[in-house]
């Protein structure tokens, strides 16, 4: 390859899985003309995350997985050197594909015991064998942030936890998982995201912890990977001025971040991947198109994510890089392409024909996961309680933004079967009329199915809502059952009189059932919180 072809295998654009034909073929085009490294898969144009505040409505469709098998037979087809083929898949590729297996997010996960941490290398297995059958080789994930801040808005639930040797032990075990299946991995956010509470998407976030306290806290999950020789590390757009001689220069644009801690003081000489550089705290700096890659580049990225300007970054790194710095950072890509298979005329296209996944596989995987991470926070006898409550008829189950045909209440009907309410909209009116039911019961089993992951306007409870639950948590005797981000116990009020509070963490058809087995017939609760919640 010349010089010049070989500083197109740095660019990873990205690539949206339900684009017009009209942008599939300028896609194809930059590969011909670029010899591109890769491509970074999105749903969509509106999905993106940096499109959060024009609020385009994401539009579903069912034949995105078929879409996407089809686009990478396309794209492959087209470029002269095999690309290595990429996503964020943290969850599986449900995260981005609709109709294909998802699997638990990483907070779950770090609700496992340490004696279970076998069920983390499933899960990167079982992503893995997902995105090999569609053609794809490299998952950018999972994140070794710690999770030590409860107001982060962008990692929380995506982070394993707050102990720094079980988010390093449990990042490792994931990223066995997919090794052992041929899938590449990645580290992310280096030097850390968890301890920030601004979303890198939309600003640049500032970590004021100094290089020993990085050293002691952040760092570790980062070092252990470097020491298992992970595949890449994912460079986090986020300012760590003690790193950067007191200045709020976003690490993935920094020497001293890149060059000096990662690759001399961690002695790390694998691939190092920039976060999108879509990405607003980033992606404004510079007027002219080209720099910022250049930039990157120069700070010690050898792959440029989501890059925007391709033609433009390869003229502006060609005309400023030594020949050296292109050659080691060729080479380092081309190191994982060997790896993922798919150079020496390797490469096989995923079939277009049929589906390829394990359902009853993943289903399995996640029951057993459901019933090693259910995490009993507080217990007053609530089996007991509840089947007294019954047997006097004084007994009623409430399920909070889901129907009452819910499995988790279609679990307990047998053995439980009392009367059974459900709030899913309508705001004030609607609950104090909800209120009014429930005066006659004195004991209440409420599930509270937490509308979103991320704390954003309380995880999405209304206030209302909030409001409503507090008071039946001083009028009545409640067991409580969350499916949803730990973090929403803390906005609940009076939680501190529920008699009972167990914590699911998914949604899931396998968390349900498993939390009305526990209720039923009173099951030792295996997990423990990943993340300290104060709300007693």
């Amino acid at each position: 390859m010349t010089l010049k072809q070989k500083i197109g295998q740095f660019f990873f654009p990205a690539v949206f899985i339900n684009d017009t034909e009209e942008n599939i073929q300028a896609t194809e085009r930059l590969i011909r003309e670029n010899n591109i490294g890769g491509l970074t898969f999105f749903h969509s144009r509106a999905s993106a995350a940096t499109n959060y505040e024009t609020k385009k409505k994401v539009v579903l469709n069912d034949d995105s997985f078929i879409r996407l098998k089809e686009l990478i037979v396309r794209y492959q087809n087209c470029a002269s050197t095999p690309l290595l083929m990429s996503i964020d898949a943290e969850w599986g590729l449900a995260m981005r594909v609709e109709k294909t297996p998802q699997y638990p997010y990483a907070i779950t996960l770090g609700a496992l015991p340490d004696s279970e941490k076998h069920l983390v290398y499933e899960v990167g297995k079982q992503i893995g064998l997902d995105l090999k059958s569609v053609g794809i080789h490299y998952n950018l994930a999972p994140l070794a942030d710690i999770n030590n801040n409860p107001n982060n808005p962008v990692i929380g639930y995506r982070s394993f936890g707050q102990n720094k040797e079980k988010v390093a032990d449990f990042a490792l075990e994931y990223l066995r998982g997919m090794n052992d299946v041929g899938i590449l991995g990645c580290l992310k956010h280096f030097p850390g995201h968890g301890n920030t509470n601004v979303d890198s998407h939309l600003g640049l976030p500032v970590l004021e912890e100094t290089l020993e306290e990085l050293l002691a806290n952040e760092l570790v999950p980062f070092i252990k990977g470097i020491e298992n020789n992970v595949d890449s590390i994912m460079i986090g757009h986020l300012a760590v001025p003690a790193l950067n001689d007191g200045k709020d220069t976003s690490a993935t644009l920094s020497k001293s971040v890149i060059e000096t801690l990662l690759r001399k003081q961690l002695g790390y000489d694998g691939l190092v991947i920039s976060d999108a550089l879509n990405m607003h705290s980033v992606s404004k700096l510079y007027d002219k198109k080209g720099q910022l890659e250049w930039e990157a580049f120069n700070a010690g990225n050898d792959v440029l994510c989501f890059a925007e300007n391709v033609t433009e970054g390869i003229q502006e790194i060609l005309k400023n890089a030594t020949p050296e710095r292109i050659e080691a950072s060729f080479q380092r890509i081309w190191k994982c392409k060997q790896k993922a298979g798919i150079v020496d005329g390797n490469l096989s296209l995923p079939n277009l024909s049929g589906n390829d996944f394990d359902f009853e596989t993943t289903s399995k995987l996640n029951l057993k996961i459901a019933q090693n991470c259910i995490t009993k926070i507080k217990d007053n006898h609530n089996t007991v309680t509840v089947f007294d409550a019954k047997n006097r008829e004084d007994l009623a189950k409430i399920s909070i933004y889901k129907n009452t045909n819910n499995s988790f209440f279609m679990n307990l009907s047998a053995a439980l079967p009392s009367p059974e309410f459900s709030y899913e909209t309508g705001g004030e009116s609607v609950l104090n009329k909800l209120e009014k039911e429930l005066n006659k019961f004195d004991t209440l089993v409420i599930s509270l199915f937490v509308p979103k992951a991320k704390p954003l306007n309380n995880f999405d409870i209304e206030d209302s809502v909030l409001q409503f639950l507090g008071n039946l948590f001083t009028t009545k005797k409640c067991v409580l059952y969350v499916f949803g981000n730990p973090y929403a116990l803390q906005v609940i009020p009076n939680l501190e009189h529920a008699l009972g509070i167990v914590e699911m963490y998914q949604d899931f058809t396998e968390f349900q059932e498993t939390a009305a087995e526990q209720l039923l017939e009173n099951t030792k609760c295996k997990g423990t919180l990943p993340v300290e919640v104060n709300f007693l």
